[in-house]
């Protein structure tokens, strides 16, 4: 089912009305996972609670996998939608093979670098068709941390993106989980999301992403069943790998923020103005949502 969300507003009670008048008004119920023919894990991030009780902006910060399958009919949504800067982090043989094929007069920003993307991390021993869960995870979770350092510069500039206010935006590779799922958790740690919300919108992926290919070639074709599947997927060891390096780096993970991704006290302080709203309740919490 489709990931929803319910956002209430308090509204002003004038004098002399009674309490029972103070109820909350439930606004337009919004849908985390865009409805769209050929989107390939499309996600809202609007709604999260921060630690401090604001919530994240809906219809401005999307996450994506590949928009090569998109109809007619979903680049009419995303033009009502208003996406203004596209951050392709796809390989140039990636963007090549699944090209996205915006309208003609309604392409966005697209910002995208020429590289091949280092899969020698994922080469594992033996016979692919041999290959178990526990091995791919076990490589995935090396893979990871990697991603901080080969897609530094791209994350930086999405965040530049972000500060400039040239949105609504959305970031996306292929598959929408690995590289996408990284600048997520970064962005959502900047508005203040809370870690734990952060590895549940992570997880989402399990639920909204393309399948293995049903007739695999290439690659796929060589894994065993269980080794597509748990490539398809996400794991929670994966994003926390990532973590494990943020945390550790002077000022944790704000600090990494800082130094690495030029998110000073200035910067973090204006995406929150840019992309939170103040005084929003959710309900219910999107923990978990299916």
């Amino acid at each position: 089912m489709r990931a929803m969300i319910a956002i209430a507003l308090s509204v002003a009670v004038p004098a002399g009305v009674g309490a029972a008048a103070s109820a909350l008004v439930a606004a337009p119920i919004h849908s985390r996972v865009l409805p769209l023919q050929g989107g390939r894990n499309f996600r809202d991030l609007g709604g999260y609670r921060t630690a401090d009780g604001r919530t994240v902006k809906w219809g401005l910060l999307y996450r994506s996998g590949q928009m090569h399958d998109l109809t007619p009919a979903d680049y009419v949504t995303l033009q009502k939608l208003g996406i203004r800067t596209v951050c392709d982090f796809r390989d140039t043989r990636e963007r090549t093979a699944e090209p996205t094929l915006w309208p003609v007069g309604h392409r966005p920003k697209v910002l995208s670098d020429d590289y091949a993307l280092d899969m020698s991390s994922l080469r594992l021993p033996g016979d692919p068709a041999s290959w178990t869960h526990e091995q791919v995870v076990t490589a995935m979770t090396a893979t990871y941390p990697k991603l901080l350092d080969q897609f530094n510069g791209q994350y930086a500039r999405m965040f530049a993106e972000l500060l400039a206010g040239d949105v609504p935006l959305a970031f996306h590779c292929t598959a929408g989980k690995d590289r996408t799922g990284v600048a997520a958790a970064l962005l959502l740690t900047a508005l203040g999301v809370p870690r734990a919300t952060i590895i549940d919108d992570y997880l989402l992926s399990n639920q909204h992403m393309a399948p293995a290919p049903k007739n695999p070639t290439g690659f796929w074709a060589k894994l065993s069943p269980e080794a597509a599947h748990t490539f398809a997927g996400v794991d929670r060891r994966y994003i926390d790998a990532v973590f494990a390096v943020t945390d550790r780096h002077p000022g944790g993970t704000m600090g990494y923020l800082r130094d690495e991704l030029g998110l000073g006290a200035p910067e973090i302080a204006k995406l929150r103005t840019l992309y939170l709203n103040e005084g929003v309740t959710v309900i219910p919490s999107l923990a978990g949502a299916k």
